[in-house]
């Protein structure tokens, strides 16, 4: 008899896309034989006591059906536990889907991925970041992308990512560089002048942005990225380098590639998988082979 797994959904991911995916990826686990059960949480915290119920209950897999907020949910029920997660990725962003080279917006294909892989035994375990007590497993954003999303966050209209596409103008127009303390754990306090750091576990945030292209979910390090002091024009100019990652071949670009670093910059907030950790300081450590994740093989991998 094969295990029971738990498909843990967000409802109200990609304007509703969760709730409809749901259906489909049970459907695809179901036919391949798994008897599944659903948690839908009425609230964040309620959810991640649910989902952790479920972990602690001897559940064979937990399955996030949602964007990066929900897998990064997930992430604090199955880190550090010998539960697999997979990811069935109907969000906005899905970056930690893509990042494993999950299949994007197509929830049966994804239940098929996942079916396979609990039939298989075939589980990739990766790093994470952990900031405190909490978990990501893409990117901690600061400064000017942070700022976007705070002001995005404030505004109700227009809605979906045009609010967003909005309030990166307005930041835009009023530019200015942050001064930023980092401390890395191999040396000296740097104070520096900088338009935003971010901290990569993967390489992407915002739906495909390789802000820290270089990044390895499996190399026990974190990728720091900074943009240092840049005009609006530079910044205009360097941007859309950023979805292939040739942004860091700019002069104004350096990485760091370290095991722990501490941020610090007045009136900033750290985003980590699109979430709010709250205002800088924070410090980010990477924890290798923290999770256990369902995955179709890679080839050349066994």
């Amino acid at each position: 008899m094969t295990s029971e797994i738990t498909l843990f959904v967000n409802p109200t991911a990609g304007r509703g896309r969760g709730a409809h995916a749901a259906q489909p990826a049970a459907r695809a686990l179901r036919e391949a034989g798994f008897a599944v059960r659903t948690v839908v949480g009425v609230t964040a915290d309620d959810a991640l006591e649910r989902a952790r119920e479920a972990v602690r209950g001897g559940t064979g897999a937990l399955i996030a059906v949602g964007g990066d907020g929900m897998a990064s949910l997930a992430l604090q029920a199955v880190a550090g536990t010998r539960t697999p997660l997979g990811v069935v990725a109907v969000g906005t962003g899905n970056d930690i889907a893509r990042a494993l080279d999950l299949p994007i917006r197509d929830p049966a294909g994804a239940g098929r991925v996942i079916a396979e892989a609990l039939k298989a035994g075939h589980e990739r375990t990766v790093d994470l970041g952990r900031v405190g007590g909490r978990w990501f497993g893409s990117v901690l954003a600061s400064g000017f992308d942070s700022r976007v999303n705070d002001r995005g966050n404030r505004m109700r209209r227009p809605a979906g990512r045009l609010r967003y596409d909005l309030a990166m103008l307005v930041e835009l127009a009023s530019l200015r560089p942050i001064p930023y303390r980092l401390a890395f754990e191999d040396g000296p306090a740097r104070e520096i002048e900088a338009t935003l750091v971010a901290v990569g576990n993967g390489p992407s945030y915002g739906g495909g942005m390789r802000i820290c292209s270089g990044a390895r979910l499996d190399d026990g390090l974190l990728d720091v990225t900074v943009v240092g002091k840049c005009s609006r024009t530079t910044l205009l100019r360097v941007f859309p380098r950023v979805y292939s990652g040739t942004h860091l071949d700019h002069p104004a670009v350096t990485v760091h590639r370290v095991a722990k670093v501490t941020l610090e910059a007045p009136g900033v907030t750290g985003y980590a998988d699109g979430e709010p950790l709250g205002r800088l300081p924070l410090t980010a450590e990477a924890v290798p082979r923290a999770v256990r994740v369902l995955t179709a093989p890679r080839a050349g991998v066994p």
